[in-house]
């Protein structure tokens, strides 16, 4: 993958983790609500969590690669030129994309040592980042829980501002971040 971009399009480095971030997102989201639709107790509802904590921290992971693409990158134009306010709301709608997915595994990962249960990640078990604790287990589960509803907005409005951008603005904010070469 190359970390370089032409003028008009991320690097293929940027564009690929951008859209594996999205598949984990959407991953991370089904396994948590697929597991509560499981009995509690169940083989099923414990396996879909623990995937769910393996693949949120496969996102905590990977969002430190994605920064380093960011910062060493280029970000192309958008064309035409957004106004001032339309940058502003980006740049806060990217920077709470990023402490999202900072911040939300690292909530898990607490969440799971409070309780004193195994931090899954692809076979391994993580070390605990707090000692047990029931109490404070449920401070963070709320928070972990709020930060993930919030996540729904956060996307969801990331995915229609790009959409707004292509068939309303008509800029080519979207085909920045596609797969294809710009004619």
């Amino acid at each position: 993958m190359t970390t370089r971009s032409n003028n008009a399009r991320y690097s293929s480095a940027s564009i690929t983790m951008h859209w594996a971030m999205v598949l984990l997102f959407i991953v991370v989201y089904v396994l948590v609500n697929l597991a509560d639709g499981f009995e509690k107790g169940s083989a099923q509802r414990q396996s879909a969590r623990d995937w769910h904590a393996t693949f949120g921290l496969l996102i905590f992971a990977l969002v430190w690669l994605r920064i380093v693409l960011r910062v060493l990158g280029t970000t192309p134009p958008i064309q035409p030129p957004p106004s001032a306010l339309m940058e502003k709301l980006a740049k806060l709608g990217h920077l709470a994309l990023y402490a999202l997915m900072v911040v939300l595994p690292l909530l898990g990962w607490a969440l799971l040592s409070a309780r004193g249960k195994p931090i899954p990640f692809f076979g391994l078990e993580l070390p605990a980042l707090i000692a047990p604790d029931k109490a404070l287990g449920s401070t963070i589960k709320e928070i972990h829980e709020f930060g993930g509803n919030l996540g729904y907005f956060l996307i969801g409005g990331h995915a229609f501002a790009a959409l707004f951008h292509h068939y309303v603005v008509k800029d080519n904010t979207l085909r920045r971040m596609g797969f294809t070469r710009q004619t």
